[in-house]
């Protein structure tokens, strides 16, 4: 399956089950962008947090039992265009379908007109104060706007697999986290109104293509200095041993990429929640104040994360 990441490496390479970000980055995406949420959405939002931040990572888990879902985490730009700026994809998804046909557009990713199809979906679902619509939705969108900031997400050698770097998707967007998220200064300040979504997510996906060259460049020129027996090293997961992308060169790699991973994952969660309060403000600002999303009388949030679960996995957690 396309665009499944991989997060530690064996001898051969293993793909876990957690995809993109992995799950800790987009956790620590919607999380953060509760706190850019102005007063009138943070009180609602802040009650719910865990339940935002938990389903953070609900289309990840939809790829086991939807086959239309992995075409809405990525874009392969260069499958389109070869060289910046992005200026002849079709902005809206009519045209694109005209221009393309849906056959191509899905086998080639389909993320900035799927951010713009749950933009309209959040707003109906404040115009109805459908509190449960929101928060899914919420947790969803948030999702797909951090995939959209993955410079490996924008092209059709996402895995490294065609520049002899196989594993640097999860190498990026996994591991950098997983040993330096610790350090992160994700305060991001105050959300925004959106004036134009569209023109503003392809600006994202411009800004991530623009990365492409530092983020495998980068990589190869350090895979040169270290070699392969100080490029990797081993650390003990589950009772085995795993070969992993050593902490020395995460850091080098790091530090040349001048902490881009930090810098894009600010700016999903900033992106975040000014799609939040675009939405609530195109509904026409609903007082969300002692709104609820469920009655805890009838069904406890466990509950509630259970039926969610069996719904999209046909199963409970893995």
């Amino acid at each position: 399956m396309k665009r499944i990441g991989i997060i530690v490496l064996t001898f051969i390479f293993i793909a876990p089950k957690a995809f993109s970000w992995g799950f800790h980055g987009h956790k620590m995406v919607n999380h953060s962008a509760v706190f850019a949420l102005p007063p009138e959405m943070f009180v609602f939002y802040k009650k719910y947090i865990d339940f935002i931040t938990d389903h953070s990572v609900d289309p990840d888990r939809r790829r086991y039992s939807d086959p239309e879902e992995a075409c809405r985490h990525y874009i392969d730009i260069d499958y389109y265009e070869k060289s910046l700026p992005i200026d002849t994809i079709p902005h809206y998804w009519t045209e694109a379908v005209k221009t393309y046909g849906k056959d191509t557009l899905a086998a080639h990713g389909i993320v900035p007109w799927h951010i713009i199809l749950m933009k309209n979906r959040l707003t109906e679902a404040f115009r109805n104060k459908d509190m449960m619509a929101v928060l899914r939705l919420s947790a969803d969108i948030g999702h797909y706007i951090a995939d959209a900031h993955v410079p490996l997400h924008t092209t059709h050698n996402y895995n490294g697999q065609f520049s002899g770097q196989y594993g640097i998707h999860a190498f990026w967007e996994s591991r950098l986290p997983e040993l330096f998220s610790g350090g992160y200064d994700l305060v991001i300040g105050q959300c925004y109104y959106i004036d134009s979504l569209n023109k503003q997510i392809w600006q994202i996906i411009n800004d991530s293509y623009a990365c492409l060259d530092s983020v495998l460049g980068f990589e190869k020129k350090l895979s040169k200095i270290f070699g392969d027996d100080r490029k990797y090293g081993f650390e003990e997961k589950s009772g085995r041993n795993i070969k992993v992308y050593a902490e020395d060169f995460s850091k080098a790699y790091a530090r040349m990429l001048d902490d881009q991973v930090e810098r894009r994952l600010k700016l999903s969660a900033l992106m975040t929640a000014s799609v939040w309060y675009t939405c609530w403000f195109d509904a026409g600002q609903p007082v969300l104040d002692g709104l609820d999303a469920f009655d805890p009388q009838q069904q406890t949030l466990k509950e509630l994360d259970l039926e969610i679960k069996q719904l999209m996995l046909g199963r409970q957690e893995e």
